[in-house]
């Protein structure tokens, strides 16, 4: 099993009682209740945060990009990206990812994360996504064209990446008569491919594709559908005629862990309530707008979103193995169990999130990467050594 410490950057500060009346932090929160120093120091810590990902003995650190909400301040990945490639020298840097269907002009984050590729030499990790709905209301754009531009903007990307003389691109979105990339990537053919998704069946097949083979991340769900888009994933490479790799799936959860189960809880309560119910919270409508998905995914999405409709507990969290929060052992033994079932190769914990503050955070940070990293290395070693 490999560990990626995933940060959201939320913005902590903003008074939850002054905003009380705002049905969502996304989109349309007025940004006079954002303070520019309180801005500042956020950044200077959740960035240290990061860096420290590596001398904890992560094996990545990841960054993504959302718009317009106090849920995460990274407008640019590519600007936080390319300060941890300054800042560290071994770690895998992922962005989760760069929202390529909201762009008029994809060659720039070819030329970008290429960029952040060579300097890092070659350990940066690219990651594709639609973006959710509420970005496609902040944009602008018609949200029924998403498919298609992420599709096209994907292609032009890498054949941007991996052809070596100066081409031509005539396509339904995106036209250039000089495609001619520099600098190339450092990797070669190009860095790795992760794809995030909420459970899309279209994505989920195009990113099992055998011309693509990419990992799939499942994010922020209920254990029982993590479940189920792993195996769904699974399910297609095997109709495409090949068995997935356990390096092909990934999953994405928030983690917090203390000296005791009950302080675990007591000290993450707050923190992952104001995470859960009030800075993800958001309008369906919001989420998935018209034309966003198919029919069918939209349903199965719905279907899944309404076992989490309103607000959730930590106490339910935990119960539907969305969260995990407890000592070390216990953290530690819950996620074995889960991946035993599930067999992912990649871990993104989540350790801040919502309001935590600094020194729970470190606290956690610190408890998972001594007590509970190592010995589920070791569970994981063991069992597969038993397999094989």
């Amino acid at each position: 099993m490999k560990f990626t410490l995933f940060h959201l950057m939320p913005y902590g500060a903003v008074d939850l009682d002054a905003i009380k009346d705002h049905e969502t932090v996304w989109v349309g929160l007025p940004n006079k209740h954002y303070d520019r120093d309180a801005g500042h120091a956020l950044y200077q810590r959740y960035l240290n945060e990061l860096i420290q990902g590596e001398s904890l003995g992560f094996d990545g650190i990841a960054v993504n990009e959302h718009h317009s909400t106090a849920y995460g301040m990274m407008p640019s990945p590519i600007v936080t990206a390319s300060y941890l490639a300054a800042r560290t020298e071994q770690v895998n840097i992922a962005i989760l990812g760069s929202a390529i269907p909201l762009r008029d002009h994809p060659l720039t984050l070819a030329e970008e994360h290429a960029m952040i590729d060579t300097i890092s030499k070659g350990r940066l990790i690219t990651g594709f996504v639609r973006g959710i709905g509420a970005e496609y209301h902040t944009w602008g754009t018609n949200p029924t064209f998403s498919h298609e531009r992420f599709h096209e903007a994907h292609d032009l990307i890498i054949k941007a990446w991996t052809e070596t003389e100066p081409f031509r691109w005539i396509g339904k979105h995106y036209r250039h008569e000089y495609v001619n990339v520099w600098p190339r990537p450092y990797q070669q053919p190009h860095p790795r491919v992760w794809i995030p998704s909420q459970g899309s069946a279209e994505t989920i097949e195009w990113a099992a594709h055998p011309d693509r083979k990419y990992t799939y991340l499942q994010t922020f769900s209920p254990i029982k559908s993590v479940y189920k888009y792993l195996q769904q994933y699974r399910d297609t490479c095997e109709s495409y005629g090949y068995e997935a790799s356990n390096d092909q799936l990934g999953w994405a959860v928030p983690i917090y862990v203390a000296e005791t189960d009950e302080q675990a809880r007591r000290e993450a309560k707050q923190h992952f309530e104001n995470f859960r119910n009030r800075f993800l919270k958001m309008p369906i409508e919001m989420l998935l707008p018209p034309g966003y998905t198919s029919l069918s995914s939209m349903k199965n999405i719905a279907k899944s979103k309404a076992q989490i409709a309103g607000d959730i507990t930590l106490e339910l969290a935990c119960d539907m193995g969305m969260f995990f929060c407890g000592s070390p052992e216990t953290v530690r033994d819950q996620l074995a169990d889960a991946w035993k079932d599930l067999r992912f190769e990649h871990l993104l914990s989540m350790l801040q999130f919502g309001t935590l503050p600094a020194e729970l955070t470190q606290k956690s940070m610190q408890l998972f990467a001594n007590e509970v990293m190592p010995s589920l290395r070791e569970i994981v070693d063991e069992t597969q050594a038993a397999i094989a």
